[in-house]
This record gives C-alpha cells, structure tokens and sequence, in this order.
C-alpha cells in the first residue's frame, strides 16, 4: 500500500474514531436525559423509558466496542532504551549528517586557498621556417644559386614560479633552448644552438612581508573549517539533547495514559456499584447518572492523553530515523528506561567557569575574533609603504658547428663542429652571465582607502570585543537559571510527592464512608479527581526535572542560537606587484 494510501486511511480511521466518540457523547447524554424522565413519569410510562434506556445502553456499548476496535494498531513494536535512542539519533538522524558534510565543503576551500601557493610549471614548444629575400650585400645572402635568406628556428623552454606563505617573496626559474640554421653569410654558428637560464626572486621588504590577501584567504578558510568542527558538535549535542528530552516527553506520555486508565477504571467501578446499590434500594438512580457523566468525562481524557502519546511519539521517531523508509517509522515505540530521582548538587561557578571554556558557541566566537584580527593585520599591512627587492641572474650559452670566414661574409674557410652540449657548458662555466639588484618603492599621497579600511576595522574590532562580553554573560545566566530550575523542581517534585500519598488516602477514607452512607457520590469523584490530577502533577514534576538536568547539561556545551559576532571585512585593497628588471 503507497503512503497516500496509508495516509487517506489513517484520516479515515481518526475521522471514524471522532465520529464514534460523538456519537457516545450524545448516547450518554440521551442516556442521561431518560433516566431523569424515567423518574418522573408514570407507571405504565416508566416501563416503556426503562426499555428505551436499555436500547441506548445497548448502542453506547456498541459504539465503546467499535471505537476499541478501531483504535487497535496492528504495527510492529519497538523497546527502546535511551542509550539505544542516542545511538539510533548519532547513527541516523539527518541534521547531524547535514551538517557532518560541512567539514568537508571547508576542506575544498582550504584547498582551494592554498592553491594559490603552489608552484606553478609552463612549457612551449614551437617552430618556424621563413625564407626573405636578400636585397643587398648586408643582408647576408650568397652570391651563387638564389638570393634568398632561408632560415629554419625551433625553440624549446620551461620555468616554474611559485608565490612562498613566508614572506611574501616570489621566485622564477625558467630556461630558453633554440636551434637556429640560416643560409646568410653572416653566421658565425650554423646550425646555431642557444640557450638560456633565468632566476629570478622579488622579497616584499615592507607592504606584504608580513601578511597579504592571498595568506589572509588561506588563514580565514583554515579557520572556517575549524568553525564547521564546531557547528558539527554544536549539531550533535543540541540533537542528542532533542533526543533525550523527546524520549522523557514519551515516558511520560506513556505514564499519564496509565494514569488516566486507571481514573477511567476507578469512575467505571463507581459506575458498576452505584447501579448495585440502585438494584437493592440503598442509592437514588440520579447518582448513577452522575458517575456515568463522571466516566464519560474521564474516557475523553484518556483519548486526550493517547493523542499526547502518539505526538511524542512521532516527535522522537522524527530525531531517530533516515527516512520514512526507515523500519522505526511506521512502528510503535515503547521506552523502556524510567527516570531516576536523586538529590542533585550543583555549583553554580564551577558550571559557568566550565561553560566558558567549552561551550560552542564561545569557541565559535574566539574563532570569529581570529578571523578578525587575521583582517585587521591584512589591512595595517596594506597602510604600509610598497618597498620591493628584485633581483635577477641570467646564464646565456651559445654551441653548434662554428664557421670561420676570410673577412667578413667570406667564403667559409674552417669549420669547427659543436653542438648544443657547447651551449650547456657554457651555462656550467658562467660564461655569459648576466645579474641585476634593483629597489622599487611606490606610496600614496594622501588619505588613501587603505588608511579608511584600517581606521574601521579597528572599531569594528572594539564593537566585537563588547559582543563577546555580552555573549559571555548571556552564557552565566542561562547556566546560572538552569541550575536555579533544577533546584526549583526538586522541591515540586518532594511536594507533589506528597500531594499524591495523601490524595490516595483521601480517596480511600470517602471510599470507605460512602460504603457506610457518611459520603456521597459526589464527594467520592471529587476525590478520584483530586487523586487523578495529584498523580499527573507528579509525573509533570519528574518529567521538568529530567528535561532541566538535560537542559543544564546542554547549556553547558552548547546553545539554540548560533550566536556570533560581527566579521571585520577585508576591504578591497591588494598589493601591487612589482614589476620586473630589465
């Protein structure tokens, strides 16, 4: 059966039941009206109300029959622990595995941070072939054959460069290998290899030594993925502390439908003997219609109760599965640990001091503060003046078959072989080489945005301060009420304690003076009341002081709010980047 299905018919059936307690409401009440005209009618009529009230008596029987039947579920039931409940909840429950796949997503970004600091490799190859025409005696063509200069080029080169996280400086590395073969008369190499070895390295002295934007973004998103630690935890003990409190609020909701059985089972005894004592003369039959208005009044209590019940219920399942697919969703859940009651002392500075430090939300905070003074020092660097060092060595080598003219775009008169191990060598031996040391500096005259950006961030640095000492004493006075709760509910619970012993007594001595005509019905449902209500207050009273010892727990490591403070802003300024030596 599909769950639209499943839902139309579970409307059905609650509609049904609706309908069947109407309908023994009004039964009751029809019941209730015969009865008073039964004792004032005559003879010969009273008969025919005492048939009528049978029949009525029959339907409203009826009708309880059908409304039990109905009411009856045919679903698997679990017992479950609470031990079980937080397991089920860490293993399940779908805002914690949201909220685990956060760390995740941060790590992406952490990655994605430091990308910028890896190093970066390039490579080309490339070729070309041009053939120009040699126009006069310079431009190096051959007196015999074609005037035309043909010239055949191929070239080779790498580097690496890479921006370093300590200090800011930058380093270049490249190298330029070509082959050059040319029918001009002026090579003195041909074929012609070259190559070339750069290194090249620029040092930030002043702006973007200590700090810059690229460093600050790895910084903040290292932090983030401490804050996702954090929200994760945060997740798990709110969750577990939903779990525990919601499987208490079924405890109960299982007691207090006990309760009102048995107040329901206490008006229905009432209800058998008053008819007992109208048989044999001793009672009035008006009291057996007050007990039985007594009993209908308790059934609607006890379908309160059960609706209360299969509330918590679905609120607990809620923390404990994956899905309505999940085997504890269409089930009945039965809790099967009871509370336990035991003097609680509590010291109220130890519990803040412990808060303090181990709250989420604090640590959440201390992070953002991090994150703010990681921007702060961002932009106190970017006020300062750009003051670069740049410094570059080049080794140039030169190799191939070297031609020896007689005068100058003469007849080869040697030629002495090479090739591009020449080339190499002569990179080895410095032969060539080329290096160069240059300062470059560059400021703004004047109030520049830097120098803006820095004097806001600096009051948004104080307004944070002032944040976190709100926050940190928003977090002593929930510890210090939720302590103050639990002592309050200790003595509730001594007191309603006691409410219901003596409640059972009064009801046992009305009891015992009706059985002997010193009390009346009324006083006798009087006191079922009071005891019913006594023993309900009771087990509120138990159920505060396991959901306040939760509470004190939880807010000791954590809190509903995410609170927070404000983030400085990073502004838009970045560093300028120095420019290369010629």
């Amino acid at each position: 059966m599909s769950r639209v299905a499943k839902k139309n018919q579970g409307d059905s059936t609650r509609d049904a039941q609706a309908l069947e307690v109407l309908f023994v409401d009004k039964a009751r009440h029809i019941l209730l009206t015969s009865i008073v005209v039964t004792l004032s009618v005559t003879t010969a009529d009273r008969l025919e109300a005492q048939i009528f009230t049978a029949e009525i008596s029959r339907l409203v029987t009826n009708a309880e029959h059908r409304l039990q039947t109905t009411g009856t579920r045919q679903t698997r039931r679990f017992e479950l622990s609470l031990d079980d409940a937080i397991e089920r909840a860490l293993e399940r429950n779908l805002d914690i595995a949201v909220q685990r796949i956060n760390p995740l997503v941060q790590d992406l970004g952490v990655a994605s941070a430091n990308a910028a600091f890896l190093p970066l490799f390039q490579t080309g190859f490339g070729v070309n072939r041009a053939t120009t025409p040699s126009r006069t005696q310079l431009d190096g063509g051959r007196s015999s054959g074609s005037s035309a200069i043909i010239t055949n080029r191929g070239n080779y080169d790498f580097g690496i460069g890479q921006q370093l996280k300590w200090g800011g400086g930058q380093y270049n590395v490249g190298w330029d290998s070509n082959r050059l073969e040319s029918t001009s008369r002026f090579s003195n190499f041909n074929p012609s290899y070259g190559a070339n070895m750069s290194v090249g390295y620029t040092q930030p002295l002043l702006r973007g030594f200590k700090t810059d934007n690229q460093r600050r973004q790895l910084v903040v998103s290292q932090i983030n993925r401490d804050i996702s630690d954090i929200d994760l935890e945060e997740t798990i003990a709110n969750t577990l502390a939903d779990v525990r409190a919601a499987y208490w609020d079924l405890a109960y909701a299982v007691a207090a439908v006990s309760v009102q059985e048995q107040s329901l089972e206490l008006a229905e005894q009432l209800v058998r003997d008053n008819q007992a004592r109208v048989e044999i003369g001793t009672l009035a039959p008006i009291d057996v219609v007050q007990a039985q208005s007594e009993s209908a009044s308790r059934r609607q209590l006890l379908a309160q109760a059960v609706q209360t019940l299969r509330t918590s219920e679905l609120t607990l399942k809620r923390l404990l599965v994956g899905g309505t697919n999940d085997e504890l969703w269409n089930a009945e859940v039965t809790p099967i640990d009871q509370p336990f009651i035991s003097p609680t002392l509590i010291d109220i500075e130890s519990a803040v001091r412990n808060a303090l430090d181990r709250r989420t939300d604090i640590s959440r905070i201390r992070s953002q503060r991090d994150i703010n003074d990681v921007t702060v020092d961002t932009l106190r660097n970017n006020t300062l003046p750009s003051l670069d060092l740049v410094s570059q060595l080049q080794l140039t080598g030169q190799g191939g078959t070297q031609l020896v003219n007689a005068g100058l775009g003469g007849p080869t008169v040697v030629e002495i072989p090479g090739g591009y191990r020449d080339a190499i060598n002569s990179i080895v031996d410095t032969d060539f080489p080329i290096w160069s040391v240059a300062v470059q500096m560059s400021y703004p005259l004047g109030q520049n945005s830097d120098k803006a950006e820095y004097a806001r961030a600096r009051l948004q640095l104080q307004q944070t301060e002032v944040q976190i000492r709100q926050i940190e004493l928003q977090i002593a006075t929930e510890v210090t009420n939720a302590a103050l709760q639990i002592d309050a509910i200790q003595e509730r619970i001594d007191a309603s304690t006691a409410a219901s012993e003596l409640a059972e007594e009064q009801l046992r001595a009305e009891e015992s003076k009706f059985e002997v005509g010193q009390s009346t019905n009324y006083f006798v449902v009087q006191a079922q009341r009071d005891l019913s209500t006594a023993q309900d207050t009771e087990l509120r009273a138990i159920l505060d002081y396991q959901k306040a010892l939760i509470e004190f727990e939880r807010v000791q490591r954590t809190s509903l709010s995410r609170a927070g403070i404000s983030i400085v802003g990073a502004g838009s300024a970045t560093a300028p980047t120095a420019g290369n030596s010629q």
